[in-house]
């Protein structure tokens, strides 16, 4: 954690009224125990959380039978030129380090045969089947679950000024969902409210634990994201310049699903 950016965090972001989330709700039609998901307004895109893999690559053992090898006292002889601190060590959200490298969903979809996203299902833990039921190997690791890696946050902010009428000065709101909070107060929606220019800097609230917000949203409501708690993707709506800028972004990996609009 930056402890600039957590100070910053915590004097630009403070605390909303629970009420913010009303209109997500009814737009919605759900609770938001995982966020909240609203349809294209009026469209929309998922934007992939990256994946990484280690440069010997893919391994023909899977990540859970390389734990057990470990917990029974086994080191790099496991997997030769693999030790596992690189396995089993590292910030969470943040890049693994100078051995792995972003590993596309693209380029996995071509080299197992898998779609980048079955049809009519989400990106989560289901995609790539190739890699079941033993599970994904160690080498690659799996996308975050219910929430991007820092990199991936800072460039949608980035994205989101430049298509923002109100550019860095843009006032947003962030929902967390309570399971990203202990599981503990499902009654008080947990909501902060914020500038836009200030956004990167809630990757480090303490007391978010390194989450990115279940949902962030314009306060004039022209755009909403949504980063489920169960799913390997964030959906973006807006307007479609917004849209078209994510498809086409080179850094940001993202797709729209025809199924989930």
């Amino acid at each position: 954690m930056n402890d600039i950016s957590a100070a910053l965090a915590v004097a630009r972001w403070p605390l909303a009224a629970a009420g913010e989330t009303d209109w997500l709700r009814e737009l919605a039609c759900d609770d938001g125990l995982t966020g909240f998901m609203p349809p294209a307004l009026p469209d929309a895109a998922w934007v992939l959380h990256s994946m990484y893999e280690h440069e010997l690559g893919p391994t023909d053992m899977s990540y859970a039978a390389y734990e057990r090898a470990v917990l029974m006292g086994g080191g790099p002889e496991i997997i030769p030129g693999l030790d596992p601190a690189d396995v089993f060590t590292g910030t969470v959200g943040e890049h693994r380090g100078p051995r792995w490298r972003r590993l596309r969903w693209a380029e996995l979809s071509r080299r197992t045969g898998d779609p980048v996203v079955p049809e009519e299902r989400l990106p989560c833990c289901t995609s790539f089947p190739s890699f079941e039921p033993g599970g994904w190997p160690v080498g690659i690791q799996a996308p975050s679950e219910g929430s991007l890696n820092r990199t991936d946050w800072n460039r949608l902010a980035d994205i989101l000024i430049e298509h923002s009428p109100g550019g860095a000065e843009t006032h947003c709101l962030a929902y967390y969902s309570p399971l990203l909070l202990g599981a503990e107060d499902f009654d008080n929606l947990h909501v902060r409210t914020g500038a836009l220019a200030d956004a990167k800097a809630l990757y480090d609230h303490p007391e978010e634990d390194c989450w990115t917000p279940s949902n962030l949203w314009a306060e004039d409501r022209s755009w909403v994201l949504c980063t489920d708690y169960d799913l390997w993707a964030t959906k973006v709506v807006g307007p479609a310049p917004l849209i078209e800028a994510l498809l086409a972004d080179t850094e940001i990996e993202a797709l729209r699903l025809p199924w989930a609009p």
